[in-house]
């Protein structure tokens, strides 16, 4: 099993998504990237740990490849707005891939300058590529959370 970490805005969507892609084994929803020990849900929305909401995923890379894996986190959100998705604003929504490896940062230059020059989008792509850092589990509450929230009126 290999680890994948991406932050695309609010978790809990990141989170569903993630879970639905052959050879995930396991999507949880957490910080990363910041400076503040152990820090709290409360913490990170003050924009002022340095954390990114992110999604740490568990994968097999015999099933699915890490090119697919950021092929969906691409895809999966607006990789050209800055510190922000749709009415979240804020460091913590940026757009980040978190690299376990010199592998996997290859990969994630790789696409993101295939997607800049293909014209995909009209903006350039704002997603920071960065050296995994320690990562922190959310509460349990953001665990799972549309799992939990089936009458969510959000659908993944």
């Amino acid at each position: 099993m290999e680890k994948a970490t991406f932050g695309a805005g609010c978790f809990w969507g990141v989170e569903a998504r993630f879970l639905k892609v052959k050879g995930v084994i396991d999507a949880v929803s957490g910080y990363s990237g910041g400076s503040t020990k152990n820090p709290t849900y409360k913490d990170v929305c003050t924009d002022k740990t340095g954390h990114a909401e992110v999604v740490q995923v568990t994968y097999d890379p015999s099933i699915v490849s890490y090119e697919k894996l950021l092929e969906t986190f691409w895809d999966i959100h607006n990789p050209t707005t800055l510190n922000r998705q749709g009415w979240d604003v804020g460091t913590q929504y940026r757009s980040v891939v978190f690299y376990h490896n010199e592998e996997q940062r290859l990969a994630a230059v790789e696409l993101k300058n295939k997607l800049d020059k293909s014209g995909k989008y009209k903006k350039p792509i704002v997603t920071e590529i960065v050296p995994a850092s320690e990562f922190y589990r959310a509460e349990e509450y953001h665990q799972r959370y549309y799992e939990k929230n089936k009458k969510s009126i959000f659908s993944i």
